[in-house]
């Protein structure tokens, strides 16, 4: 006998290819909505790759991973997983929901997906843009792979319009935006506790150190400051992250005589980012390309007390309002004058940090977390009808 709607909590599991180690944006989403959930009453499964962590509830890694390059991150794959395996987990978990972040390898993902029971709900979340032409035809062939899986999802979201017309066009999936989400309190609270004015201006970039999120970038625009003379001697550039780009990016800063203004800290802890974020006078997402959405950007805007400048690509650009505040980060010349508008005017940095304040409100888990709840719902809604028909209540 099928189940009602309506009863509740429900039973999700919300299924990663990659490993729940990283602090990416998609594993953000992962925990930031399972979070939510769980509180909510539902009972909430991570079924993930290869994971070590220990401090997420119901945590299920199934797989072997290995790392790959894929549209210009460093990430991990699951190796194949026999199917025996995954089956007796869905079986023993009897899930409500199956949320599967998408694109998904057949291998892991996918077997999830066509091993899923008929009564339940399979949704989905679409996160990806291409980097470059490499990545465009890999979602090609990765979209011809899954065709047949593609029709099992009973619903899907795509994180940003961009996101959600590459996923119509490359993968056939016809999908609804639904922002990513993230914790606004913590981060506005990094804000509030943050000290006033300081003796320096502080410029923050705080992510991955690949050429793709443009920290190269920015330092060619700082260089091109010092050289004219128009960096003043109170300002300090901190290029936090890890990545194989490192050394070159300190090597460069040495070679062009930034050392005293510009600092490496490393990898900074989700614990440190909200301060770290809400000292910056700037904060500078200078991404080339490849995002379909910004979780960086919600975190710069709620938490810094100064403007948030972005690389123009068509993920930042759907969460950036000012458009004044998007950059190319390719031309340095340009980037330099933005830095230096934006140094000089601490009157627009103080107009800057409160619109986007009132701005990045609306993605807070608390608006965005009711959204995905009902997708779920209609999702096993239109599940349970199907089980409800006479071909299946004989």
């Amino acid at each position: 006998m099928a189940k009602t709607v309506k009863e509740a909590p429900m039973k999700i599991g919300i299924v990663l290819d990659d490993t729940l180690d990283s602090t990416d944006g998609i594993q953000q989403y992962v925990l930031c909505i399972g979070e939510w959930l769980a509180e909510r009453g539902h009972e909430v499964h991570y079924l993930v790759g290869e994971t070590h962590r220990t401090d997420v509830p119901n945590l299920h890694s199934l797989a072997k991973n290995i790392r790959v390059h894929f549209n210009g991150n460093r990430l991990s794959m699951p190796k194949p997983v026999a199917a025996r395996l995954l089956s007796d987990e869905l079986s023993r978990l009897d899930l409500d929901v199956l949320h599967v972040q998408t694109p998904y390898s057949p291998f892991f993902g996918g077997r999830f997906v066509s091993l899923a029971a008929p009564t339940t709900a399979v949704v989905g979340t679409f996160h990806i843009l291409p980097y470059g032409r490499l990545a465009t035809a890999g979602s090609d062939i990765l979209g011809k792979i899954n065709t047949k899986t593609a029709k099992r999802f009973d619903g899907m979201m795509a994180t940003s319009r961009p996101a959600h017309d590459f996923a119509g066009k490359h993968y056939g999936f016809t999908s609804v935006v639904v922002a990513n989400p993230f914790r606004h309190d913590v981060f506005s609270a990094a804000r509030r506790d943050s000290p006033g004015r300081t003796k320096h201006l502080r410029v923050v970039f705080l992510g991955r150190l690949v050429p793709r999120k443009g920290a190269g970038e920015l330092l060619k625009a700082i260089a091109e400051l010092h050289a004219e003379g128009a960096l003043s001697n109170t300002t300090r550039v901190i290029i936090a992250g890890k990545g194989a780009e490192r050394e070159r990016l300190e090597a460069y800063s040495q070679e062009h005589g930034l050392s005293d203004q510009v600092s490496f800290p490393g990898f900074v802890e989700e614990s440190e980012k909200p301060a770290l974020l809400a000292s910056a006078d700037i904060a500078v997402f200078p991404s080339l390309s490849g995002e379909s959405f910004g979780i960086s950007l919600l975190e710069g805007m709620a938490a810094c007390k100064g403007v948030v400048l972005a690389g123009n690509n068509p993920g930042y650009a759907a969460v950036i309002a000012n458009q004044e505040q998007l950059l190319d980060p390719r031309d340095t010349a340009a980037f330099a004058r933005a830095l230096k508008y934006w140094m000089t005017h601490s009157e627009q940095r103080r107009l800057a940090a409160e619109a986007q304040q009132a701005h990045v409100a609306q993605f807070d888990i608390d608006d965005i977390g009711p959204k995905i709840e009902a997708m779920y719902l209609e999702a096993v809604k239109k599940r349970r009808s199907l089980d409800a028909t006479p071909q299946n209540s004989m």
